[in-house]
């Protein structure tokens, strides 16, 4: 078994494949219209779906923001460098939730931004993927 991705709701399709693809860095993987079901399904990640996990963004037609709830927690990915990673993004407008760091009761240097439809996404020093 392996994890194969993960799904967010998006209410905005091309503001979220935006920002994953010109701010994280992901690709468009694949892209289709569901017209009986009223959604549209977009894969995006650093690489094939054969061989890494990807996100999955979920747009139902008509449906322009979610509550997020409180169990959801974060998606990580890992960076070479946080703090450059950090700069970046808020160069390309992206919004910081938490500034380069160590994490609170460690070492291991983290940071949080948050994507369009406010989904916290972790950063994480490469050889540092806190356990």
């Amino acid at each position: 078994m392996r994890i194969l991705h993960t799904m967010l709701r998006t209410g905005d399709l091309p503001r979220a494949i935006d920002f994953y693809t010109q701010v994280l860095g992901m690709r468009l993987l694949r892209q289709k219209d569901y017209p009986d079901g009223q959604f549209t399904l977009a894969f995006l990640g650093y690489g094939e779906e054969s061989e890494q996990t990807v996100i999955e963004l979920t747009y139902n037609w008509g449906v322009d923001h979610y509550e997020l709830g409180s169990a959801y927690g974060h998606i990580a990915l890992e960076v070479d460098d946080v703090y450059q990673a950090t700069e970046r993004i808020r160069a390309l407008g992206g919004r910081i939730l938490r500034e380069a760091g160590p994490m609170h009761a460690g070492t291991t240097i983290i940071a949080f931004v948050e994507d369009p439809d406010g989904y916290p996404i972790e950063l994480i020093g490469a050889r540092q993927v806190a356990g």
